[in-house]
């Protein structure tokens, strides 16, 4: 029973880094894309988004959107964290089986 708990577990640790990883790609990618919108602002984005809306409210918005998921993405790399420690402190409590 230890050692199925220990692989689910140390399975979840794997799935939770592929998540940070995949979310650190994602958020390079839009903080790119952040980057070439702020610099070009073409005229096409800002007639899609309505009448009234300020390239200012526009990269505010942008701006703590991409600041919470990157906060979001710690708080995955802590638990994953905690998950692949725990996974060894399984490991070094049962040293005769693997």
């Amino acid at each position: 029973m230890n050692d199925l708990f220990r692989e689910r577990v140390r399975a979840a640790a794997i799935a939770g880094w592929w998540t940070v990883l995949i979310g650190v790609g994602y958020l390079t990618l839009v903080w790119i894309l952040f980057l070439a919108m702020m610099s070009a602002r073409p005229a096409w984005y800002q007639a899609l988004l309505g009448p009234g809306v300020s390239w200012e409210y526009v990269q505010n918005v942008a701006f703590w959107a991409v600041a919470i998921f990157k906060i979001c993405i710690w708080l995955m790399a802590l638990v994953s964290l905690w998950l692949t420690l725990w996974v060894r402190n399984l490991r070094g409590r049962n040293p005769g089986r693997g």
